[in-house]
């Protein structure tokens, strides 16, 4: 039987991609797009760019795990929220959130092949922290 879309999905996000950027090819698919809006502007990727920025991302921290809270599905789409957590070289087994996410993906041939991803920073506030836990 063939995984569900919202499986697949969560396997991504849940896998180690960061420090393994191979990974990336088992999941996204090879005429994939992400239209991606952050704080720090507009950008679209594809599957090579989200494997560099991943192997980059790697330099940068031990270990990134996302927190999903929300996993919704509906046809070929995935909706998914999630927060990012790190582990710094600087801190080894301190896990710090750094930023929120939002997501809807489309699915081709069992990969995410479309996304349209919204970001921003963690606030500091613990209060605003609530509505992603």
């Amino acid at each position: 039987m063939a995984k569900s879309k919202k499986k697949i999905v969560a396997e991504f996000y849940n896998s180690d991609f960061f420090n393994n950027p191979e990974i990336i090819k088992e999941y996204l698919h090879p005429d994939m797009e992400l239209f991606w809006n952050a704080k720090t502007g507009y950008v679209q990727m594809d599957r090579n760019a989200i494997m560099a920025m991943a192997a980059e991302t790697a330099k940068s921290y031990d270990g990134v795990r996302a927190q999903i809270t929300h996993l919704i599905g509906k046809g070929d789409q995935v909706t998914i929220r999630f927060t990012y957590y790190v582990d710094t070289f600087e801190r080894p087994g301190k896990e710090d959130a750094i930023a929120h996410f939002m997501a809807i993906w489309e699915l081709k041939d069992g990969m995410l092949y479309k996304g349209f991803q919204m970001s921003q920073p963690v606030e500091e506030e613990a209060e605003a922290m609530k509505s992603w836990m």
